[in-house]
């Protein structure tokens, strides 16, 4: 974080609107062009919140965000009528270079995972597992690159296979169902489990001469499934 961001943070923390507004008055143009491009950068790459690539995938994606911790991350009417909305739920995944940059240079163990279309559900249960089934929102299934958007796939809930790889891993982790206080800390996906759904939408996709430049970073084969997809 440069110098200037660190001062009007401060400011906005320690300080009322009316010395923060003097202080923004002070600057020139470039310098807060240059505040705000790196506040944005800094923001979509949190690590610790994907608020704004949610946001993104939701909006983009013709839904009304929900700013609500609980429940599901945004909606949509699907006519005039009033009646019940189309709920759905984003799945945003960040692919940050710095961290590739890390482990090359030994300050990681690990390599850090491809985008590959996959998600998961923390903490979750069978009667939850069974709730999204009754309520089936759609999926959106997001994938950035040092929060540049590469890709939105949309898809309901209740589709087979997706639904089918969820339930293996509750079925191996709740074997006489359900347990008070007991969680599955992650019920994971990837691109194999919705590729084949009939009712599956591409909301967003890079063209293909933009794709290129981020295959590093992509699953081999869902890149490649991708390229299929662009125009």
């Amino acid at each position: 974080m440069n110098n200037g961001l660190s001062e009007v943070l401060k400011i906005y923390a320690t300080q009322n609107h009316k010395a923060l507004n003097l202080h923004l008055l002070d600057l020139s143009k470039d310098a807060i062009i240059s505040l705000f491009n790196e506040l944005l950068t800094t923001y979509i790459n949190d690590k610790n919140s994907s608020t704004l690539r949610e946001f993104i995938t939701v909006n983009l994606s013709g839904y009304q965000h929900s700013q609500g911790k609980i429940g599901y991350n945004g909606y949509k009417h699907l006519s005039a009528i009033a009646g019940k909305p189309l709920m759905c739920e984003a799945k945003p995944k960040n692919f940050d270079t710095r961290e590739l940059e890390n482990f090359k240079n030994g300050l990681r163990k690990s390599k850090p995972s491809s985008l590959n279309g996959g998600g998961n559900f923390t903490d979750y249960t069978i009667a939850r597992f069974e709730k999204d089934q009754k309520e089936n929102p759609h999926l959106l299934v997001s994938g950035f690159v040092d929060g540049k958007l590469i890709y939105i796939f949309e898809f309901p809930f209740t589709s087979p296979t997706f639904l089918e790889k969820l339930g293996k891993q509750l079925r191996k982790k709740f074997i006489d169902g359900d347990k008070k206080n007991t969680y599955l800390r992650g019920a994971s996906f990837d691109y194999n489990d919705f590729i084949k759904c009939n009712n599956l939408k591409l909301n967003y996709l890079l063209p293909q001469d933009e794709l290129t430049h981020y295959k590093n970073f992509i699953n081999r084969k869902f890149y490649l499934w991708m390229t299929t997809k662009t125009k």
